[in-house]
């Protein structure tokens, strides 16, 4: 299966996280976690969510962004999920090792992120009384268009 990278900047729900842990083991994509997050890691509710997966995840985590751009440059393979675009995510090619970043529950990717490369932003179609989507099931439409992109 090809891999992809799914960031999440500073999560906050403890179930969510979990939820997206499993569907990276189950796509074979890694997991980067970006600091602050709004539980500790070793919460009841994240491991259960993540069920017996979690210790064979690949997952990592960061201090902060600059810590995972020292390490993930920012380039052209980096997306942004928002919903402050009209950028389609299934408008845009992607390729394996492709990054997909996701903000927090609550508030989103912060705009000094989403600003930083604006054609690379992403957005999933919805009515406009939406405000959003579950972050889990965000993650999950968006990985699973790139990997039908990319082919298993």
């Amino acid at each position: 299966m090809k891999h992809f990278n799914i960031v999440l900047h500073e999560p906050r729900i403890p179930q969510n996280t979990g939820t997206i842990g499993r569907l990276c083991y189950a796509a074979s994509a890694s997991l980067h976690l970006i600091k602050p997050y709004g539980f500790e890691i070793t919460e009841k509710a994240l491991r259960r969510a993540g069920l017996d997966y979690w210790s064979e995840l690949k997952v990592y985590e960061y201090e902060n962004i600059e810590e995972f751009w020292k390490i993930h440059p920012l380039n052209d393979r980096h997306f942004f999920a928002t919903t402050k675009t009209t950028n389609s995510y299934f408008d845009l090619s992607y390729q394996e090792d492709d990054y997909f970043y996701f903000g927090r529950e609550d508030a989103g990717l912060p705009k000094e992120i989403i600003e930083l490369n604006e054609k690379n932003n992403i957005r999933i179609p919805m009515v406009a009384e939406a405000r959003s989507l579950n972050i889990a099931n965000s993650v999950s439409i968006v990985l699973y268009e790139a990997i039908r992109q990319c082919g298993v």
